[in-house]
């Protein structure tokens, strides 16, 4: 192996002088040259910006994607194909394969029966939210990632370099300011010692001019970190605006699935559980509720007033008294419309106090807001505490 035998006893001899000085100057037994006050702000604002950045960055490829360790090796994948310099080949995202694996089962169940055909229907909108996942994931890693790796790996290297040239100036000078310093104790002793004197403030200007230069080279690097925020604001935007896309895309999506399978009751849903309760040897007339419907963006309906609850005739209101221990806080999800006095009209976002009391139907609660009391339906709040 061919090496320079002085390059590397220097080296050593270099690295040794530098912990004995770092060692000297944590004891206080050395002269150490500060860094004027703007300079300290501007190395301390420019290391916050790192360590976020990268945070910010980590979490961002766990958001997009969760799992780096699947079946296809994703992240070592992109790991080779960024060094090679190639493209990254699109990937089928999760939602795709499950709508895949519906479409394909139900080629086996058959797809004229209503699980098949319904499998159909669902898979191929599965599909569809894979697809516009895949298109966040595509934008999101150029319009935010990649501006973030570009910082950490490139402009950060490179201020981290001249950081690390900034203190080794800042030692030179240090080391200059010591021996200038034992020249000229030594010269108060005896006058022969005015040649080393020269020679140490020779050293001492040529190593002050070479520190003031790279101090100037690393502030002019730091303040760009300025330039690198307002960068990285107009990248934020432009995620928020892909994922809001991508959010609206997905609802979208799921609405027309809703109405699609919600057209289809009228012939899937019947048929599918009239062939279950003919099977169970239960009749489909015997339950009024046998057949769910899908939930949908609208507020609920109304719920029945059930057959084992207390009746609003014999449920006297202005009578009933809140429990010691029971009571909620419930934040109300929709408007409602008391059918009678019994009940208690609501108003979206509003908070109310409920409880319930023994004999009553679980779908209903007694709701008390001021002076105003009723039944509400449990459908309509959200329960807080």
């Amino acid at each position: 192996m061919d090496f320079n035998v002085k390059k590397l006893a220097s080296d050593a001899g270099v690295f040794f002088t530098r912990a004995v000085q770092y060692t000297e100057e944590k004891l206080g037994q050395a002269e150490k040259t500060e860094l004027d006050a703007h300079l300290e702000n501007l190395i301390a604002r420019a290391d916050c910006t790192k360590n976020w950045t990268e945070k910010i960055f980590r979490q961002t490829e766990v958001l997009l994607q969760p799992n780096p360790i699947d079946q296809t090796g994703a992240r070592i994948e992109e790991f080779f194909y960024e060094k090679l310099d190639r493209k990254i080949p699109s990937r089928t995202t999760n939602a795709e394969l499950l709508g895949q694996y519906m479409q394909d089962a139900a080629k086996e169940f058959g797809p004229g029966t209503p699980y098949g055909s319904t499998l159909i229907t669902v898979g191929e909108f599965q599909k569809r939210l894979g697809g516009a996942e895949r298109d966040f994931l595509h934008t999101s890693a150029i319009n935010f990632l990649t501006p973030l790796r570009n910082f950490l790996e490139g402009d950060w290297k490179t201020i981290s370099k001249e950081r690390r040239l900034l203190e080794n100036r800042r030692l030179d000078l240090d080391v200059c300011k010591a021996r200038l310093k034992k020249a000229k104790s030594a010269e108060a002793k005896a006058a022969l010692w005015s040649e080393e004197v020269d020679k140490a403030e020779h050293e001492l200007r040529v190593a002050q001019t070479e520190f003031d230069r790279q101090a100037e080279v690393t502030r002019l690097l730091l303040e760009g970190i300025s330039s690198t925020h307002v960068n990285h604001l107009r990248c934020l935007h432009e995620f928020v605006e892909a994922q809001a896309a991508y959010y609206v895309q997905c609802h979208k999506h799921m609405q027309d699935l809703q109405k699609e399978l919600s057209s289809a009751n009228g012939d899937t849903f019947p048929n599918a559980f009239a062939v279950n309760a003919s099977t169970s040897g239960v009749s489909t007339g015997s339950s009024p509720h046998s057949i769910a419907t899908l939930p949908g963006p609208s507020s609920p309906s109304h719920p029945p007033n059930p057959s084992n609850a207390l009746e609003s005739s014999t449920l006297k209101i202005e009578e009933v008294k809140p429990p010691a221990t029971g009571t909620r806080k419930a934040k109300v999800l929709y408007d409602y419309d008391a059918a009678d006095s019994s009940e208690l009209s609501l108003l979206s976002d509003e908070l109310i106090t409920v409880y319930t009391v023994p004999g009553m139907d679980p779908d209903w609660l007694i709701g008390e807001r001021g002076n105003q009391k009723g039944k509400v339906p449990v459908t309509y709040l959200e329960l807080l505490s």
